[in-house]
C-alpha cells in the first residue's frame, strides 16, 4: 500500500498518548514497559511501571534484588514468569554484557524471556534498528487493512505477517512506525467496535469494505481451558497462620500460598474432610473448621480455578507443621497470588 507509513505517522503524531516510558529513550525503560504491557492493560500497567522504575531504576538494581522482592512488586499483575525472567535477564546483562544493555537484536534475543516481538520493539525504539515489532495489535491492523485471512497462530501466518510488516516498515524511522502501529491497534482499530468512521485507512481497508471486521484477525485454534479445584487451608494457630512456597513448574511458581490440597473435582465439605490428603495432615489433631468460603472462580489464560478457603482453628501451639508460620503483619513480606491477598484483606 503506497505511503502506508506516512499515513500512520501523521495519525500517530496526532493521537500519541503521553506515557511515562516514552519520556526517556532508555533500553531498560523500553524493556520494562514492554514486559509489563504483555497481558496487561496500559492503564493498569502504568502504575506498575512507575513503581518498578522507582524501586529498580536500572539493570544493576534489579539484578542485585532478591527474587522475592521482585515478585512482591509484581503482585497483582499475574503471569509471574515475566518477573522471574526479567530478574534472570538483568543478571545476564550484568554478567555477560558488562552491565550494558545489548544493542544488537541477536544479543537482545539471548536475554531470558525476550522473544522476537520484544527484541524488535527494544531494538527499534531504543536503538533505531529496522525491525518490525509484531504484537496482537499489529496482527489485527494488518489483517484488516490488507484482508489477510491466514491464521495468525500458524507458522505460515506468522511468516506472512512478518514479511508484510517488514516490507511496510519505515526504515528511517522504525521506532515511530512500530509504536504508531501498536498505538493504532490499541486506540483506533480495536478488537471490538473499532472507530472505522475516522480511520485514515478506511478507503483502502479490505475488511471494512468487505464487511469482515468482526472475523479478522483469524485464529485456527481455540484455547482449551483446564478446570482445576483448589482447596486452600487457612490454618489459624493462636495468632499465627501458615504459608507454603509454590516450587513446582506451575502457575505462581515461587509465590507463597496457604497450604493447598488440589482435588480432581469439586468436593463437598464432608467429602473433602475424608480425603487421604486431609486426614494425613491432621491425623490425631483436634481441629475446628470455622468457615468455608463460597467457591471463587479465578480465570487464567488456559485454566479456570475453582477455589475455596477452608478456615481451620488449632488450639494447641506445640503442634508443628512443615510450613512457614507467620503473623498477619508479616504476610506483606511475601509475594502471594492476588486471590489470596484479596481473601486476607477480607480478614483484616
Amino acid at each position: 500500500m503506497p505511503k502506508f507509513y506516512k499515513i500512520l505517522t501523521v495519525w500517530y503524531q496526532q493521537n500519541k498518548r503521553d506515557l511515562p516510558w516514552r519520556t526517556k529513550n532508555d533500553p531498560y525503560w523500553v524493556w520494562v514497559s514492554e514486559i509489563i504491557l504483555q497481558q496487561t492493560r496500559v492503564d493498569q500497567g502504568t502504575a506498575y511501571f512507575l513503581r518498578f522504575i522507582e524501586r529498580f531504576p536500572d539493570v544493576k538494581t534489579l539484578a542485585d534484588a532478591p527474587e522475592n522482592e521482585v515478585l512482591k512488586l509484581w503482585q497483582g499483575l499475574g503471569y509471574y514468569s515475566r518477573a522471574r525472567n526479567m530478574h534472570v535477564a538483568a543478571r545476564q546483562i550484568m554478567n555477560e554484557f558488562n552491565g550494558s544493555f545489548p544493542d544488537t537484536i541477536i544479543n537482545i534475543e539471548k536475554l531470558k524471556g525476550i522473544g522476537s516481538y520484544t527484541a524488535a520493539a527494544i531494538a527499534s525504539i531504543a536503538f533505531g534498528l529496522p525491525y518490525a515489532a509484531i504484537d496482537g495489535n499489529v496482527y489485527r491492523v494488518l489483517s484488516r487493512v490488507f484482508g489477510i485471512e491466514t491464521p495468525i497462530d500458524s507458522t505460515i501466518g506468522k511468516r506472512e505477517f512478518s514479511e508484510l510488516a517488514n516490507e511496510l516498515l519505515d526504515r528511517q524511522n522504525p521506532s515511530v512506525f512500530n509504536e504508531g502501529l501498536m498505538e493504532f491497534g490499541a486506540l483506533q482499530c480495536t478488537p471490538q467496535n473499532p472507530d472505522c468512521n475516522s480511520c485514515p485507512f478506511r478507503d483502502q481497508c479490505i475488511a471494512f469494505n468487505q464487511n469482515k471486521i468482526a472475523m479478522l484477525p483469524f485464529k485456527s485454534k481455540k484455547t482449551k481451558v483446564k478446570n482445576r479445584y483448589f482447596n486452600y487451608l487457612f490454618i489459624r494457630q493462636e495468632q499465627y497462620f501458615y504459608l507454603e512456597k509454590r516450587e513446582e513448574n506451575d502457575i505462581w511458581r515461587n509465590l507463597y500460598q496457604f497450604p493447598l490440597i488440589e482435588s480432581a473435582k469439586a468436593l463437598n465439605i464432608a467429602e473433602f474432610l475424608t480425603t487421604e490428603q486431609f486426614k494425613s495432615l491432621f491425623n490425631g489433631i483436634d481441629i475446628v473448621v470455622d468457615s468455608i468460603s463460597p467457591e471463587i472462580i479465578h480465570v487464567l489464560t488456559h485454566q479456570r480455578l475453582h477455589v475455596r478457603f477452608i478456615e481451620i482453628n488449632i488450639s494447641k501451639s506445640e503442634i508443628h507443621f512443615p510450613w512457614i508460620k507467620v503473623l498477619p503483619n508479616e504476610v506483606h513480606d511475601f509475594p502471594i497470588p492476588k486471590l489470596i491477598d484479596n481473601f486476607l484483606m477480607g480478614k483484616t
